[in-house]
């Protein structure tokens, strides 16, 4: 069974930086992407990076040029840099591999069917 689990959730200053780690343990097909998700309450769910087989990533607007999302393939290891952190980005991360395009992984509010999930990992930014 695969199991995903993150690690690094802490609470920060507002323009602080974090960098969320999820450790991948058992087989993940090499086609699935891996991804973070986040949730806050009374907020939707949704993608905040992902990154494919090939290296390619996506961000969600919110945070695209604060936030990278990189892999080290040998330490089956997935990473969230997160920077100029914002209150807003105060929410439970979850770490997922998701079998689909990076297009087809940005509409989507969770996993289900399609992948794993890890058991989150939460973020607060004061400010």
């Amino acid at each position: 069974q695969v199991q995903l689990v993150e690690s690094g959730g802490v609470s920060v200053q507002a323009g602080g930086s974090l960098r969320l780690s999820c450790a991948a343990s058992g087989y993940i097909f090499a086609s699935y992407c891996m991804g973070w998700f986040r949730h806050a309450p009374g907020k939707v769910r949704a993608v905040v990076a992902a990154i494919d087989s090939n290296g390619s990533t996506s961000y969600a607007d919110s945070v695209k040029g604060r936030f990278t999302i990189s892999k080290d393939n040998a330490k089956n290891t997935l990473y969230l840099q997160m920077n100029s952190l914002k209150p807003e980005d105060t929410a439970m991360y979850y770490c997922a591999a998701v079998k689909g395009s990076l297009a087809t992984i940005a509409t989507m509010t969770w996993v289900g069917d399609f992948g794993y999930w890890g058991q989150g990992t939460q973020v607060t930014v004061s400010s």
